[in-house]
């Protein structure tokens, strides 16, 4: 009974559920980005929780964090989607692999595959990625992100979690 439940924990996900977790974050960030985009000015604010939490409508021309923003290359979104599309060959080669891994690693793939697409579809079709969730204390603002953004964050958790749980060979 050990080993059944030895095996049952380190089983990962399938290829196939691996795709619709990521293409199900896609489709999620597209929705949500389109909502904002659409009913959003670029100057209006949605307060959700007062003090806390809003929703706002923001344009990153750079990547995670702001980092690249104020870079006035003409190829600065040239470098980013490429990179961006490196990043996407990796992970999709990762995909066809997952059965090898625990199932923490494979969600963590699948969603960092997930949001990567989300980010690279708006850089591409519009050079710019739309971020939208603002948390705040006071004065200080967290930076500005998107669905994809999560999706990258907790998928890279889950990878860094899944590393640290690893039995070390020696």
């Amino acid at each position: 009974m050990a080993k059944f439940q030895l095996y049952n924990r380190r089983r990962s996900i399938s290829p196939g559920l691996a795709l619709v977790m990521s293409l199900t974050v896609l489709a999620l960030d597209r929705w949500t980005k389109h909502l904002v985009e659409t009913r959003l000015g670029f100057w209006d604010t949605k307060h959700v929780i007062p003090g806390f939490f809003d929703i706002v409508r923001s344009q990153n021309p750079g990547v995670a964090f702001g980092l690249f923003a104020q870079s006035s290359s003409h190829y600065r979104t040239v470098i980013l989607v490429g990179f961006s599309v490196l990043a996407i060959l990796v992970l999709a080669v990762l995909l066809t692999r997952i059965r090898r891994w625990d199932r923490p690693t494979g969600i963590g793939v699948a969603l960092v595959f997930g949001g990567a697409l989300g980010n690279v579809y708006d850089r591409l079709h519009a050079g710019t990625v739309t971020d939208f969730l603002d948390f705040y204390v006071g004065t200080y603002h967290w930076y500005t992100f998107n669905l994809a953004d999560t999706a990258i964050c907790v998928g890279a958790g889950l990878l860094i979690l899944s590393m640290l749980r690893a039995p070390h060979v020696t």
